[in-house]
């Protein structure tokens, strides 16, 4: 990789239309300063965006002197105003790719994804780069989709003996019997990301009122027993894991803005456990990787219950944050990668997937 790497085109893509949009511009941005630092060709596109200023041609972007990250700015508190978004699209908007998208991602010799949440997680945009023959980072499509649904994965832990919280999915329209909802629960829509559309529910009014918000996500939503206790996350590169992390909100549970507003959680890595309950989460994390069939890297939510210290797997995540607030860098650094190390270790670990591809 490092005698190969200065001469390699990369495309970080991100941005897009889901409710992540913020956070995926944020991972762009760092990941595509990390590669310029290392000295790679990179651009940086918005997937849905694309590029609108046809100067240079296509093939000369990846050596002009452009600086694609200028204008893009934190994650704010708020989630992005979609609509603002898809207006600035003069087609309407009927293509997930903007304006020579495609184009530029098939002259890269690797498109890092920087993409969160649906259209960019949930495997469409694997499958098109599959059929295209265009090479990305991280896992398949396949696995991309059943990740995503956590409904689906739910039942891909249970059956392998994977602890996870009990719930149930609910279609819309459908109300749960009040025998089935374990107070204190969580009301997420099922194909979110980022804690959006996530609500910790203690009544059955505050249950009517979350499963009204979480539908507008989505027909999906699961409601599952809330586990008081201590969160964790380890992230699994090539079927290995890192350190443990552990994750304190100062105030309410991990959501959006605790996820990316500095300062609104305490991050400890390694996390302060007994050697065997870490190595416990690192192999719960190792087997979700392997029976989702992931290839590269992925990242998988943890509670401990805080009475008995029993584990349960929340959810696996399948293209981690690398925003500044990020888990996954964090948990790196602990074994000596900076972040430039990480990037390059993502596009290392990708690249295998073409090389065993027969």
């Amino acid at each position: 990789m490092e005698n190969q790497k200065e001469s390699m085109k990369i495309v970080v893509l991100a941005g897009g239309i889901s409710t992540e949009r913020d956070v995926s511009l944020s991972t762009g941005s760092q990941v595509y300063s990390a590669l310029k630092r290392k000295g790679l060709q990179v651009i940086l596109l918005d997937v849905y965006l694309g590029y609108k200023a046809p100067k240079t041609s296509l093939k000369d972007l990846f050596e002009a002197d452009i600086d694609w990250a200028q204008d893009i700015k934190g994650v704010s508190e708020a989630s992005p105003d979609l609509s603002a978004i898809k207006a600035l699209r003069s087609d309407g908007g009927r293509s997930a790719f903007g304006p020579h998208v495609l184009e530029l991602c098939s002259m890269a010799d690797m498109v890092f994804l920087a993409l969160h949440g649906a259209g960019g997680e949930d495997g469409r945009i694997q499958a098109t780069f599959d059929l295209l023959g265009i090479p990305y980072t991280g896992t398949d499509y396949l696995s991309s989709a059943l990740a995503m649904n956590k409904g689906i994965s739910k039942q891909f832990f249970e059956k392998h003996g994977i602890p996870t919280p009990r719930g149930m999915v609910l279609k819309k329209g459908e109300k749960p019997e009040k025998s089935q909802v374990p107070y204190p629960c969580m009301v997420k829509t099922v194909c979110g990301g980022s804690s959006v559309g996530a609500y910790r529910v203690d009544t059955p009014q505050e249950l009517s009122e979350a499963l009204e918000n979480a539908f507008s996500f989505g027909d999906d939503v699961i409601v599952e027993q809330f586990i008081t206790g201590r969160e964790f996350s380890v992230s699994v590169i090539d079927g290995k894991a890192l350190p443990v992390i552990e994750i304190a909100p100062l105030v309410g549970f991990y959501d959006y803005k605790n996820k990316y507003q500095a300062g609104s959680t305490i991050e400890t890595c390694p996390a302060d456990l007994p050697e065997e309950i870490s190595r416990q989460i690192q192999s719960y994390a190792e087997q979700v990787f392997d029976i989702l069939g992931m290839k590269s890297y992925a990242r998988m939510d943890f509670m401990m219950n805080v009475t008995d210290q029993s584990l349960y797997c929340l959810e696996a995540n399948t293209l981690p944050g690398m925003t500044p607030t990020s888990l996954l860098p964090q948990e790196a650094a602990v074994i000596g990668w900076s972040f430039e190390d990480l990037c390059l270790k993502i596009i290392q670990v990708s690249l295998k997937k073409y090389q065993e591809t027969p």
